[in-house]
């Protein structure tokens, strides 16, 4: 564990610097409560500097041909691969999760890199002959400007790497404020980024609190691109703002996603799906399976099998080889999760397994919840609608597959799907029935992979996708080229 208590800077316009009013707030680890660092406070005024910095490196960035750019994110790629083990260690404490998923939070962010490093010798526009003789026409991407990157603190590296790889390879500059709980990998893939050799003032990073840093962020008239992965509450709020300033804006807001058990399923195959989706990083994903829709064949079975596997969950410190399942990343969550279990008492469902607050003997002032399992969940109520964000997972008893998919679909919420079948034929009834952005079949919830579209329908985002060659039409605009060489006028259709 840490022994020494580093004092940590934002970095702004190539330079590390305290926070201008000298305000400072610990990182602690939520499973010890041990402090791990201490990082700026900032405030407005910090944003200002930042997003100035960004302006100013802008012109000079956006004319760095693509390649280079590349160039610079291969380079980061490899340094963040180089170092991941020492920033899933970092990260583990910080956040919570075991350290398996902190190594592939890392990895992740050395994949985007790669991946868009490669882009930058593609970003692909067209070319299409044009109506008239003598004339030519095609289509290039530019940057759209100065980009706000605001992340969560559940995926630490990976997210952050999803919004500013893309970014930077379309020839935006950034400011990015990283989740104030896990401020230490925001910092490391910012120092990945500055060993790369990236130029001062295209990436600029400032930590702080939502109120206090990210609300001066959204409302800055310097910045042309909010992207903002989150709380649906804030995520709304930021569409509120951003609509008023005239702003565009990147949202990913959560989801409320189901695996769809049927009667021919593989259950064993389920099951490990299942609790890998469900209490994985403590159920703390967008795409946690916080529903499981069972085919009333296997409903008994399943649920008893279930029961026995998540009782069997040790919780514990992430960097522990033995913990299965981490603490909750603050007290502001395990108050959250806890009080649904009431609200799923109330609404007469059934807590199976789980339903109250840890303690681990060697971690008293850890944030734990014992993985929970609802049974008796009907599809309306309240702990089958909303986003509970926790180690918690609710069995919905259907008839069959159009039932399944019929409650599947009735949330707000529309990211990940799964489905586990033996029947080919169901399987892409589900395919084309589902209406989330992301469906697994014979899989569980998560596994995203950089080079395909992510994201989520209805109130999950607001139709962008990230990740994959999706991922620039957010960073980037289309610029439409006319050449005329015709040596006269020629008007289009009127003379076509």
């Amino acid at each position: 564990m840490v022994t020494t208590v580093t004092t940590y800077q934002n970095w702004i316009g190539g330079r590390w610097v305290p926070a201008r009013s000298g305000g400072t707030r610990k990182n602690i680890d939520p499973a010890s409560g041990e402090v791990l660092g201490i990082f700026p406070r900032s405030g407005a005024e910090d944003v200002a500097d930042a997003v100035n910095a960004a302006r100013e490196a802008l012109d000079a960035w956006r004319a760095k041909p693509a390649p280079h750019r590349g160039e610079i994110l291969f380079r980061a790629g490899e340094i963040i691969l180089r170092h991941k083990e020492e920033f899933a260690r970092e990260m583990a404490p910080e956040m919570g999760k075991v350290l398996k998923e902190c190594r592939g939070d890392v990895q992740e962010a050395s994949d985007m890199a790669y991946y868009m490093a490669g882009e930058g010798r593609r970003c692909f526009g067209q070319t299409t002959p044009s109506e008239l003789p003598n004339k030519f026409a095609m289509s290039v991407r530019q940057p759209v400007g100065v980009v706000a990157a605001i992340t969560p603190w559940n995926f630490p590296m990976a997210i952050p790497a999803w919004k500013i790889m893309p970014a930077l390879i379309g020839g935006n500059t950034i400011v990015f404020k990283p989740a104030a709980d896990v401020p230490k990998s925001g910092w490391n893939l910012a120092k990945a980024l500055e060993e790369a050799g990236l130029p001062p003032g295209v990436l600029n990073v400032v930590f702080g609190n939502g109120g206090e840093a990210g609300a001066p962020l959204v409302e800055h008239p310097g910045i042309d691109l909010i992207s903002f992965t989150g709380s649906n509450a804030v995520g709304r709020g930021i569409a509120v703002t951003a609509a008023r300033l005239g702003m565009r804006i990147h949202l990913e807001m959560g989801g409320k996603n189901a695996i769809i058990v049927l009667d021919d399923a593989d259950l064993d195959l389920a099951l490990d799906g299942i609790i890998w989706s469900a209490f994985g990083t403590t159920g703390q994903r967008c795409t946690s399976a916080s529903r499981l829709i069972v085919q009333r064949g296997v409903l008994d079975e399943f649920t008893q099998r279930l029961i026995a596997r998540t009782e069997a969950l040790r919780l514990g410190h992430g960097l522990d080889q033995d913990t299965d399942v981490g603490p909750l990343v603050n007290q502001e969550q395990l108050t959250k999760v806890s009080g649904y279990m009431e609200v799923a008492r109330q609404e007469g469902a059934t807590i199976a397994c789980g339903g109250g607050i840890a303690k681990v003997d060697a971690l008293p002032k850890g944030f734990f919840f014992r993985p929970t399992v609802l049974t008796d969940v009907k599809p309306n109520m309240r702990v089958a609608q909303e986003e509970i964000f926790g180690p918690v997972t609710a069995v919905i008893a259907v008839d069959g597959l159009e039932e399944a998919i019929d409650v599947n679909n009735g949330v707000r919420f529309g990211l990940s799907t799964s489905i586990y079948t033996r029947d080919v034929n169901k399987a892409f009834r589900a395919i084309d029935g589902i209406t989330t952005g992301v469906v697994y079949v014979n899989a569980g919830t998560i596994g995203a992979e950089v080079h395909l579209p992510f994201g989520g329908t209805r109130e999950t985002g607001n139709g962008h996708r990230e990740a994959g060659q999706a991922a620039l039409d957010t960073y980037t605009e289309w610029k439409t080229v006319y050449v005329d060489y015709s040596g006269h006028i020629q008007r289009a259709q009127i003379d076509a």
